[in-house]
């Protein structure tokens, strides 16, 4: 299976925008819906409803994790997001109308690493993706540094926050999960927690190809697929 680059991931990306006739909305809501679903597999609820803080940033990264928490409600989870920077597009203001509208809580303040072990099973990372470069700025900053302290398991989606694309954070956070979407990127080489999926069932096979991903196959009709267990 190969990992990509930024580059390449910024091509497939645009690729399936304006040549297969994706819109962002649709792969939104697929690979939102497969984070969802891995992170079932990953951490069973049990009997209970445990509460699950998602960390959302002001893109489609963040996208993903709003419609993550939307499916973790359904799914019988109790999710609380975090969304310091709301984005003015009329696609995320519909996300958070939706999660609203389902009674998620949203909190204004990320609250401190004992306070999330504390309250919380696990943390979803959805703050930045695969266009992400340079330092994080406030709030994130702040956030980064909460996750790199907790405790419970942090999962990340797609990219771990504050890492580069393809070299990775040795400094950075490390999470216990990552679901690579389409195709994993070349930090996920350096990623050594216990769950690695693969996510976000949309890619033709023509465009696979294309790009040589040499994709594993899913079985029968999941979202995602396990990757790594350790």
């Amino acid at each position: 299976m190969k990992y990509l680059s930024q580059e390449e991931a910024q091509k497939i990306d645009q690729e399936l925008f304006s040549e297969y006739s994706f819109s962002v909305d649709q792969l939104m809501e697929l690979a939102g819906l497969s984070v969802a679903v891995a992170l079932t597999k990953a951490y069973p609820k049990g009997t209970n409803h445990p509460k699950v803080l998602v960390c959302s940033g002001p893109g489609n990264n963040g996208g993903d994790g709003l419609v993550a928490a939307r499916h973790l409600k359904l799914f019988g989870y109790n999710p609380m997001i975090y969304y310091p920077k709301k984005s003015e597009k009329q696609l995320f203001k519909n996300l958070v109308t939706q999660c609203e509208k389902m009674d998620i809580p949203f909190i204004n303040e990320i609250p401190t690493a004992t306070q999330i072990d504390n309250d919380y099973k696990l943390v979803v990372d959805a703050i930045f993706g695969f266009s992400f470069k340079g330092n994080a700025r406030p709030p994130f900053g702040d956030v980064l540094s909460a996750l790199k302290e907790v405790k419970i398991p942090v999962c990340s989606v797609d990219i771990p926050s504050g890492w580069h694309v393809e070299d990775g954070n040795p400094d950075g956070i490390k999470p216990d999960f990552l679901i690579s979407l389409t195709a994993p990127k070349l930090c996920a080489k350096h990623f050594e927690g216990r769950f690695h999926f693969l996510g976000g069932r949309f890619v033709p096979d023509s465009l696979g190809q294309k790009y040589n991903l040499s994709l594993p196959e899913y079985p029968g009709t999941e979202p995602c697929m396990m990757l790594q267990a350790q």
